[in-house]
């Protein structure tokens, strides 16, 4: 069992951190430089694309850390593991507080009538503090769940 589940975490902390590290570098800046009506659009057109899958892979992820923390031998691994699984249920955690009421505000917006407040209630800024500290916590968590691996072999 362990066997299948070394991988599993590792392929999805891997995919989790990389996906998540694409928003920083590309995604958000971009979104961030268009007007209005081409960042509703883009979210509209980005949002169902990410979710559901992303919350998946994250499950999974901290599914198999947590299962290696219980399993695994020697101790240290299992304390990596179990980092490793504790990071990623916080990461889930400022999606499902932080991120996605930003996203449901978004795509619940009308590409064609702008707010007259648009300038006070614009989320950009908030969504990627929010995903910059995700982000950060789903690299440490691949981090962890890497040495964990390490110790086994």
């Amino acid at each position: 069992m362990i066997s299948l589940l070394v991988p599993l975490a590792l392929a999805g902390g891997g995919l989790a951190a990389g996906v998540m590290l694409s928003t920083v570098i590309g995604i958000e800046p971009y979104t961030k430089a268009m007007p209005y009506a081409g960042y509703v659009h883009a979210i509209h057109f980005l949002w169902p694309r990410y979710d559901p899958f992303m919350p998946i892979v994250h499950v999974l992820t901290m599914l198999a850390n947590a299962a290696l923390a219980f399993m695994a031998t020697p101790v240290a691994a299992r304390v990596f593991y179990a980092a490793a699984a504790v990071i990623l249920a916080v990461v889930m955690g400022i999606s499902v507080v932080k991120n996605v009421p930003i996203n449901k505000y978004v795509t619940s917006l009308d590409p064609g009538d702008q707010p007259a407040d648009w300038a006070a209630r614009d989320p950009r800024s908030r969504w990627r503090t929010w995903n910059l500290i995700r982000t950060s916590l789903a690299v440490a968590a691949l981090a962890a769940g890497g040495a964990g691996a390490a110790t086994l072999m």
